[in-house]
C-alpha cells in the first residue's frame, strides 16, 4: 500500500508543493511547526533514512540543501533546521524548519495557516529556486 507521501507524488492528494525532479519532491508541510516547514521526500518508497542507497541518500541532502536556501530568502528566520524522525510516515522525509527559536523545533507545536497563505507562501519558495 502507497504511503500518503507516495499519493502526495502522484497527485492522488493535494499538496502545496514547492518543487520536484526526477527523483524527490518538496512540499510545505500542512500542519507546520513555522511558516515555511517543508518536507523533502524522495519519490522512491523507502521507510528509514539509513535504508537509502547512498547515491539516493546524497541527492535527498543536495536537494534538500537547495530547498533551504529558496526557504531562507522568502522567510525571516535565524537559520533553517533540518530534522529526521520517520515515525509518523513509513517514507523517508526530511524537515526542513525556519527557527527563530528552539520551540520552533518543537514537533508538537503546531502553527495554523490558511489555503490561500500555504499557496503564495508554496510559489514564493519555489520562485528562488
Amino acid at each position: 500500500m502507497s504511503t500518503i507521501f507516495t499519493k502526495i507524488i502522484k497527485g492522488e492528494i493535494p499538496s502545496y508543493k514547492i518543487a520536484e525532479n526526477d527523483q524527490f519532491f518538496a512540499f510545505l508541510d500542512i500542519n507546520p511547526n513555522a511558516i515555511g516547514h517543508t518536507l523533502v521526500v524522495p519519490k522512491k518508497e523507502v521507510n528509514k533514512i539509513f535504508e537509502l542507497d547512498k547515491e539516493t541518500y546524497r541527492g535527498l541532502m543536495d536537494y534538500s540543501y537547495d530547498i533551504a536556501q529558496a526557504i531562507e530568502k522568502v522567510v525571516p528566520c535565524k537559520r533553517v533546521g533540518m530534522t529526521v524522525i520517520g515515525l509518523e510516515v513509513p517514507h523517508v522525509h526530511v524537515h526542513l524548519i525556519p527557527l527563530n527559536n528552539m520551540s520552533d523545533a518543537t514537533f508538537g507545536k503546531k502553527i495554523q495557516m490558511g489555503e490561500e497563505d500555504f499557496k503564495k507562501l508554496a510559489q514564493r519558495i519555489s520562485a528562488e529556486l
